[in-house]
């Protein structure tokens, strides 16, 4: 009878143990699928946001990564007022560019991208398998899509979102829907990848929408929250030059515009 005992403890174990490495290789596959390791990266990207009663607003943007060395520069392209911001990543810190002074501020990735629902981090690739652990998985239906929904909970009280629920697609592990929860269990974002293109072997969302769930108005007795729409076109992965991801080509790129 103890053998039996011990065999099954083992057995529970050993399935544990599994699971633990299972959800973790899911995560860095999910992962996967946002970064691009072996190419450089870039686009073109229109961000509009939207507040409930008032005008819409629009950012155009161009975005180069390389995804390898965790580097990226974002161009901000238009309105006029607005044109010739930038921002730059290398050895591991975010720098932004006004060219009204000519200098460069310290940011982070967590902060607010221009004044919009998005941030800096939703331009880059995730790092779910660093940054959380499985809590749980189910298989469920967004729409038509069969999916896998995954809640996770933060390593540490650094990160930014301590919950977090997403939901890839079974057959490609494709992000759909992303909700951020705060520690008490509050739901601060949503974000929805409304469709996909594919660029050569390379899945690139077309269109996300990013809801702020902490800023809304009641208008005709209905709640409408602010949200951030982000289009992308243009996508190539050809090969860049080194100098994209430096401060002085952010400079000069200003000063060309």
């Amino acid at each position: 009878m103890k053998r039996i005992i011990i065999a099954s403890l083992l057995g529970l174990l050993s399935f544990f143990a599994f699971s633990e490495a299972g959800s973790e290789a899911l995560l860095k596959k999910i992962d996967e699928k946002t970064m691009f390791s072996n190419t450089d990266y870039s686009a073109k990207y229109m961000i509009v946001q939207s507040k409930p009663g008032e005008s819409k607003s629009n950012i155009e943007a161009e975005i180069y990564r390389r995804d390898a060395k965790s580097c990226f520069t974002i161009l901000i392209t238009g309105p006029a007022k607005d044109k010739g911001k930038g921002y730059v990543q290398f050895d591991s810190d975010i720098w932004f560019y006004d060219p009204k002074d000519d200098q460069f501020t310290f940011t982070e990735a967590k902060n607010k991208f221009q004044g919009t629902n998005a941030t800096t981090a939703d331009f880059t690739p995730q790092h779910f398998a660093r940054d959380y652990d499985v809590v749980s998985t189910d298989k469920v239906k967004l729409g038509d899509l069969s999916c896998i929904l995954l809640t996770l909970k933060a390593k540490s009280k650094k990160t930014e979102y301590q919950q977090v629920r997403l939901w890839v697609t079974e057959k490609d592990l494709l992000i759909r829907k992303k909700e951020d929860y705060s520690l008490s269990g509050q739901l601060l974002r949503t974000m929805a990848v409304v469709g996909y293109q594919t660029v050569g072997e390379n899945s690139v969302p077309s269109t996300l929408v990013v809801r702020d769930n902490l800023k809304g108005k009641m208008i005709k007795g209905k709640m409408q929250y602010e949200t951030t729409q982000i289009t992308i076109s243009d996508v190539s992965f050809a090969k860049v030059n080194d100098n994209v991801y430096t401060k002085h080509y952010v400079q000069f790129a200003a000063k060309m515009r």
